[in-house]
């Protein structure tokens, strides 16, 4: 059974328009604002309550061909830019260029009416005037349609980069927290006072009997204390250095439990330099110490097994307990601790089973090996 802690990151903001040329909201309320006013100065105009030289009629009658093309342009290519994906680029802009082309055409139709309505084209040269603008208004429509679908396929673009940089970051941020709150964590469990009130007396009792003995755990104690303390600023350990403190560990939990507690070590010489998580074969024997050994009479054998196979590395901690859920484990847990560290460490890449053996229970993390 694996199990993975996974990250949610909330959603910062409405993602936006990932669709080709859609266009903003700001260009489509000008060109609604001036496709109005050129419509209520066309009726001022034909209703002579306003009049205007020759020179400011040939302006209004280009800008009714701008209205008139322009606002249909701007719907369709909104509504292509909705329907369709960056999937198919030359698709959306071919169908981008034949809705031009139609718009273009219907808006010099729609001008030229609006025009001889209102008195400024002649009545006998609707068609005539008709042919004589209508490719300009082709060549116009396309060239100004499509770079402004570009320009807004390119700005909906850049949002989203945006976007997914920030969430990056958020994920970035959260995975640092994560990563000092599990190291804090494993800090706090390592001098937990019930663990330093255990060693101290063990060292208490041992004085009077064996100085020797006593002044060793006392050496073991500060030095697995010093290792927690350095083990907050590293990412990764050299397996040795983590087996030396599984040892020290071991020996001072012996002097509570004498020969009710048990262990065997076999890790090749080979993996000594490859790069472990700090204190993560501690965690899981000081569970077995506390779960297995101080809960059976007998006590407990524990065994400690490193392995490399297929390029990953294999830790495992076997002992004659009767095992337990992961499922059941919180993230206060130094398991669950232990958990989130390889998620932040090698993602998907590290694991943590728990298996049953010939009736032992058997822990085993497994990540990609690593001498750096």
């Amino acid at each position: 059974m694996t199990v993975k802690v996974n990250m949610v990151v909330p959603n910062l903001s409405t993602k936006p328009a990932q669709s080709r040329g859609r266009l903003s909201t700001l260009f489509k309320a000008i060109l609604i604002i001036c496709t109005v006013t050129l419509i209520i100065i066309a009726l001022f105009l034909s209703l002579g309550i306003i009049r205007l030289p020759q020179f400011g009629i040939n302006i209004l009658a280009a800008f009714v061909y701008t209205a008139m093309i322009a606002l249909p342009s701007m719907f369709l290519l909104d509504r292509i830019g909705h329907r369709c994906t960056d999937q198919y680029t030359r698709l959306v802009a071919l169908m981008q260029a034949l809705a031009l082309v139609f718009t273009a055409t219907f808006g010099c139709l729609a001008a030229g009416l609006v025009l001889q309505i209102v008195g400024i084209l002649p009545y006998g040269t609707y068609w005539p005037h008709f042919r004589a603008n209508l490719a300009f208004s082709i060549v116009i429509s396309l060239v100004v349609g499509l770079s402004i679908s570009f320009y807004e396929s390119l700005r909906s673009r850049f949002q989203v980069a945006q976007l997914e940089l920030r969430t990056k970051q958020v994920e970035q941020e959260r995975a640092y927290k994560l990563l000092a709150e599990a190291r804090l964590s494993a800090l706090e469990s390592r001098i937990h006072p019930h663990f330093l009130f255990n060693t101290l007396n063990s060292i208490a009792a041992l004085i009077p009997r064996d100085p020797q003995l006593a002044e060793d755990t006392v050496g073991k104690l500060a030095s697995l204390l010093r290792f927690s303390l350095n083990a907050n600023q590293s990412g990764l350990v050299p397996l040795r250095q983590e087996l030396k403190i599984v040892r020290d560990y071991l020996e001072i939990e012996k002097t509570r439990f004498g020969p009710r507690l048990m262990y065997e070590i076999a890790a090749p010489a080979a993996l000594d330099a490859v790069k472990v998580p700090p204190l993560s074969l501690q965690s899981l024997v000081e569970n077995a110490v506390k779960h297995v050994v101080s809960k059976r009479q007998q006590g407990a054998t524990i065994q400690i097994v490193a392995a490399e196979d297929s390029g990953r590395v294999i830790l495992e901690v076997i002992d004659d307990g009767p095992g337990f859920a992961l499922e059941a484990i919180t993230p206060e847990h130094g398991i669950g601790n232990l958990i989130a560290r390889l998620e932040l460490l090698f993602g998907a890449d590290g694991r943590l089973e728990v298996t049953r053996v010939n009736e032992k229970t058997a822990v085993r993390l497994s990540f990609p090996a690593s001498l750096e």
